[in-house]
């Protein structure tokens, strides 16, 4: 099995920042990638952003500017970093792995951004 652990969510006035961070431990086999979905209250899950084993990013259109990913292989870790925070912004953030056995999740952080 593989945990998944998020942390560094919180309540964040609009226009400010929040840094995401996620660890991987346990049975852990060649990775493909890591990335961040967020999923809004009533909305479907969503992709933010990802990080390929080969360090090919991708991030979702709507936060392309303002957010950005990184990982640190040798720790096992994902990180997110969130600038320019907007209240459409609020969601429980996922930290999720594909690697050569399957797909694993985090059990989630919430992000509220809000005056």
């Amino acid at each position: 099995q593989v945990q998944l652990v998020e942390s560094g969510g919180g309540l964040v006035q609009p226009g400010g920042s929040l840094r995401l961070s996620c660890v991987a431990s346990g049975l852990l086999e060649s990775i493909y990638a890591m990335g961040w979905h967020r999923q809004a209250p009533g909305k479907q899950r969503e992709a933010v952003a990802q990080i390929t084993s080969s360090g090919v990013i991708v991030h979702r259109n709507s936060v392309q500017d303002r957010f950005t990913i990184s990982g640190d292989n040798a720790k096992n870790m994902v990180y997110l970093q969130m600038d320019s925070l907007k209240p459409e912004d609020t969601a429980v953030y996922y930290c999720n792995r594909k690697q050569q056995d399957g797909e694993y999740w985090g059990q989630g952080t919430q992000v509220t951004v809000s005056s």
